[in-house]
Order: C-alpha cells, then structure tokens, then sequence
C-alpha cells in the first residue's frame, strides 16, 4: 500500500498529512503567522518561579510567554541516580507481575514510551514546596503546547529527540519504542543503546530504528550530545526568563515524526519548501532521498488527495457512515463524548446483527477521527447497546486494534454493560477544531439559540409590565424580523387583549440588525 507525506504551504499556514492508499493517517497544521512567539513542544528554556502551590503540588513559572507554564511535581522532580534505580527495579518487578498475569496490551508501557520517561507513580513521596521556591531559576522543556486559555505545561525532564533515538540528560535509562513488538529486536537495540550511553544518562529508541545499525544510532546520539553541550554553554550568562533551545520547525519536525521507513513518497507544491525538504533529506533521511516530489497540476494538492474533504469531515460535530449509520462528537475542554447511532442503516438480519456492523464500523471511524482532530484527554464512547458478550468482545478488541495505528499513547478500558468504553488519549497540541474553528459569534458557541416562540413569550411578560408601569402611554417593541412577524400574527390576539386592558399602545417593529434573542422596549412619555 502506498504511503505518501503530502506538504502544502499556503502563505504562514503549513499543512501536512500523512495518507496511505487514499486513507489520511495523520495531519497537522501549523500558521506562524498567528502564533510566532508560542512554544513549541521540545522548546527549552530558563524559566523563572512565579508561585509555588503546595495545594495543588505544582508551580507556575514565567518562561517568557504572554502565560505563565504550569509545572506539576512529577515533572518538577529530578530524583537522584539512586532513586532512579530503585524505581527502574520495581517498575520492572511491576512488569513480570503483569506478564505473568497475562494483563491486557493496553496498559501503557511508561518505559518504552517517547513521552514519558520515568513513571512517577513509583517516586519516592516528595512534595514540590521542599526543593521548590519562588524566584528559583530552573531548566524547562514543554510537553504540552498552550490549549485554549491554559498556558504551556512544562517539566524538568528534558528530552531532545533525534531521527532514531530520544537523549534524556538526567534520567537514567535505557527503552525502546513500545511500537517495536519484536523481542530479539528490542534487545538488540537495547544493548547497541547500553554500548552508547554514558552512565547517569538516559537513551530510547524511536520506532524507525528498528533494523539500523550501531553507527547509525551512535552517530545520532552525537548529534544530541552536541546540541545538549550548546545549550548549556548559552545558559553560562543567561538570567530567566530566557528560550535556550528551539526545536525544529514545523516543517522539519513533520519529517523527522512521522516520516517512518514505509513512505514511499513527499509530495510538496511549494519550491521553497522544497528546498528545505530537499535539505532535512539528505542530512537525516538517507533513505527518501529521490523521493521528493514538486506538485505542478492546477488543482490545489490537498484537492487532489482528496485531503480537503476529510478535514472538513474533522471539524463537523456529524461524521456519517458508509452504512448510513452515523458518529456524533463532542468536545468540551477536558471531555470528548463519542455517541454512535445506527441512522437509516436497517441492516439484512437481526437487529442484533444490525447494531454489531454498525459499532464495528464505527469503530475503525473513531480510532481515525481521534487521529485526525487530535483529540485528547478523557473520551467516553457511547456505543449501541448490545446483548451478547462476544459481540462486545468483537467491538473492544476491534478498537484496540485500530488504534494501534494512533502515534499517540493511548488507554483504554473494556466496555461497560452500558455499552460505555472509557478511554484516554495523550494531546500534546491543540485540537483541530480549536486551530481551524473558533465559538458561533451568533450563539456564542452554545450551539443553541432560543426559538421565537420562547422570545414572543418573554416579550409578551415584558411589555405587560411595562404598561402596567406607564399608565397608558404608548410602548414600542423592536426585535428581530422573525419575533415581530410572529407577535403579529401567531400572538396578535394577545397584543389585541394587552392594549384593551391596560389601555396602552403597542407598536412592533423588526428590525434586521437584532439578534434572535434581543429585542427592546420603550415606553413613551406623553
């Protein structure tokens, strides 16, 4: 199956997707132009702590951005060589139990994990106010962009991620990528990374190093040390807050993520662009090089993919189903509730049958849009109901394995009898609906406005109070088209029997600038 990285650069905005016979299997957006001073995770800096809140065992900290960056106490603490040790030791005793118990695969696997380096859970009991204070000055790395009105979320442990391996300066360790199922491999790794690393330091293999060799895995770890050597000699006469490392561009970091060693192609429709791919290639992707091609047809690249589409699919709260079926996908700030429905799809059978093909089919669309808009933190699927276990069986391990495709690390719990499955899904950027969408300025994001019967009906409370108030002066009323069309039609009766008993006179007039929901009333002085 042909793999192919699609790049279109439109003025700031820098698009990218990863797609495999015609199915997009990552994207990502970047526009400089609206964020030029965010940080970007991997960004290093000097920070300074603003506050330190032993309530909530974490500190805020002025890293130079318009936000503070949130620090918790698992990302604050360092532990010494000694501790690291004994918790290697127990997190390993932890992992011969779950073998031996035979625990499901989708227990994450912290050690081997790009994104987590030391699972904390196992640290001793230390509390962030006993080797934290304000005004300290302390070296910090972004793991999770600014979302919304959060600031960056920052730690202390630093991490530069190379084409094959990450270098961790101050965790000792050494892991390979949990995506590397194969066990003589991922010893053979391990011990290539032991030969490499010097003791106190960490090492972890990316998925695309399996199958290479020692040279080129030391040779990257050089590069690495390097870098980290140039980031400390910046910081010899540096004062907080200060940007000691920047990572990769977009574009770069585009390639050395999620470029893996089955792409057969980089398409790209900017020459520019193509300079700088054309560039990165040669110095850290050996293999693609020959394969960069320049997109020259009149139809725009994201177009011709069939990319466009799909984006839209993504920001839209509805994703329909090939069987008629249907997802529908909510995403509030800290919760995704995925609810899936049957539609117009009847199905030949059984309604058993039916509801099974349905969720089946949801389920390789879910695991795609999680991908795609990047969603994260806790997700609640609400699946159709269904009677018989194995049925349930079938859609849980189904979702497990289409979301082995998900670069993200995922958890995932088994179905409820409710039909609920509970899972979570690590976000370090933004989600696409918050880059590409911003809140309905009519119903200021609610996705609801009330309906003109509701506002005829407040209307009608309003003005009987204020005749009654007036005395019998006249009364204007100036709202909406649709609400004036319908207090003078539908409600004219009442309008009839509020003039008549309070003897007052009431004029309605619409007015196209009004918003559903406004409307005003004067009472006019004699």
């Amino acid at each position: 199956m042909a793999k192919e990285l699609v790049i279109n650069q439109t003025h700031n905005e820098s698009r990218v997707a990863l797609i495999e016979s015609g199915e997009m299997l990552d994207f990502l957006i970047d526009r400089s132009s609206s964020f030029k001073d965010k940080p970007t995770v991997g960004n290093i800096y000097l920070g300074r702590v603003l506050r330190v809140l032993p309530g909530m065992q974490s500190a805020f900290v002025d890293i130079g951005f318009e936000r503070a960056a949130f620090l918790y106490v698992d990302d604050a603490y360092i532990p010494t060589i000694n501790e690291q040790r004994d918790m290697a030791k127990r997190i390993e005793e932890r992992e011969l139990e779950e073998a031996r118990a035979s625990l499901s695969k989708t227990i994450p696997d912290e050690l081997s994990s790009l994104s987590e380096t030391v699972d904390m859970k196992y640290r001793p009991d230390i509390k962030i106010q006993d080797f934290l204070k304000e005004g300290d000055e302390i070296l910090v790395q972004i793991a999770k962009e600014p979302i919304s009105t959060k600031g960056p979320r920052i730690t202390r442990h630093i991490t530069l991620a190379g084409r094959h391996i990450v270098f961790m300066p101050f965790i000792e360790h050494v892991g390979v990528s949990r995506r590397i199922e194969s066990d003589e491999e991922r010893d053979r790794l391990k011990g290539i990374l032991e030969s490499i690393r010097p003791e106190g330091k960490g090492i972890i293999a990316r998925t695309v190093a399996e199958g290479q060799s020692h040279k080129t895995l030391k040779s990257d770890y050089s590069l690495l040390v390097k870098i980290w050597k140039d980031v400390q000699k910046r910081l010899e006469k540096q004062k907080a807050p200060y940007e000691a490392y920047k990572d990769l561009n977009f574009i770069q970091r585009a390639l050395r993520d999620i470029t893996d060693e089955d792409v057969d192609s980089i398409v790209v429709d900017s020459k520019s662009v193509q300079k700088q791919v054309d560039k990165f290639v040669s110095k850290y992707l050996s293999n693609m090089k020959g394969k960069v091609t320049f997109y020259e047809q009149d139809i725009p690249i994201f177009e011709h993919y069939g990319i466009d589409i799909e984006i839209e699919r993504a920001i839209s709260n509805k994703v329909y189903l090939k069987s008629g079926g249907s997802i529908n996908i909510d995403q509030t700030e800290a919760l995704v509730s995925i609810d899936v429905n049957t539609g117009k799809y009847v199905g030949r059978k059984t309604l058993e049958e039916t509801i099974l093909r349905t969720n089946l089919e949801a389920v390789k669309e879910i695991a795609y849009q999680l991908r795609v808009r990047n969603c994260g933190g806790i997700i609640i699927i609400d699946f159709i109901d269904m009677e018989k276990e194995e049925h349930r069986e079938m859609v849980f391990t189904s979702l497990l394995e289409a979301l082995k495709r998900d670069r993200a690390k995922t958890n995932v719990l088994p179905i409820s009898g409710f039909g609920l499955v509970e899972m979570t899904r690590k976000r370090t950027r933004d989600t696409l609906t918050r880059v590409m969408c911003e809140p309905c300025p009519y119903c200021e994001g609610t996705g609801r406005v009330k309906s003109v019967t509701t506002v005829c009906y407040e209307i009608l409370r309003e003005i009987t109070k204020t005749v009654k108030r007036s005395n019998g002066a006249k009364v204007s009323v100036f709202a909406h088209p649709e609400v004036s069309a319908q207090l003078t039609s539908e409600d004219f009766e009442i309008i009839e029997a509020i003039e008549e008993n309070f003897g007052a006179q009431l004029v309605i007039r619409a007015d196209n600038s009004y918003h559903i929901e406004q409307y005003e009333i004067f009472a006019h002085e004699d």
